[in-house]
């Protein structure tokens, strides 16, 4: 494992401890040697955990959106600032760069690029680990929210569990570095969805 995706928040949120956790994340993927990817921008959480791995002597790419260029919202000061012309290129860009993905966080682009790579990987285009940092609880109902899918057969159990989240830093870094991807298909009735074809 080389590099990991963080997914965040544009803004700071409204406690200090997100920001808290973001430098803390930050700092120890540079320590780790690990190179940090992320969405370009110098503001909120995005901006924090990048200046964050920087000012501990980590690599930092970002990838970010024409749109976003134009709104003045791009670290001027990464390892390498990748610019594409729209949010798809971006999940795409940001996949192809990373070993994993880590959700801070942050509000409905965060979860959209998480869960695309949770969808990605639950039919088989990737096979990279996923984690949420639950910074004080922020991810309880959402995955909830996953139990509740499984409990009522809309997401198989293997791929439930085929994701950690936790609040320990170092944790979460040692399960993604050895991952091993569920072989669960995407199916929770194979016969029923052989009978329809």
């Amino acid at each position: 494992m080389k590099s990991i995706a963080v997914y965040c928040g544009s803004n700071a949120g409204a406690r200090p401890i997100y920001t808290e956790r973001a430098i803390a994340l930050g700092q120890q993927l540079a320590r780790d040697g690990l190179t940090l990817v992320y969405g370009g921008g110098n503001v909120g959480l995005m901006g924090i955990v990048a200046d964050a791995a920087l000012e501990a002597g980590g690599e930092v790419i970002g990838v970010i959106p024409e749109q976003l260029m134009g709104w003045e919202v791009a670290h001027k000061g990464l390892t390498r600032l990748e610019v594409v012309a729209n949010m798809h290129e971006r999940k795409m860009r940001m996949f192809d760069l990373s070993d994993g993905f880590i959700a801070l966080p942050g509000g409905f682009g965060t979860l959209d690029e998480m869960f695309e790579m949770l969808t990605w990987r639950q039919l088989g285009i990737g096979d990279k680990p996923c984690a949420f940092l639950d910074v004080d609880g922020f991810y309880t109902s959402i995955i909830a929210m996953m139990d509740r899918m499984v409990e009522e057969r809309f997401l198989h159990p293997d791929q439930r569990r085929d994701l950690w989240h936790g609040d320990g830093i170092s944790a979460m870094l040692d399960w993604m570095r050895g991952y091993q991807p569920a072989q669960a298909s995407k199916w929770m009735d194979e016969k029923r969805r052989k009978a329809l074809r």
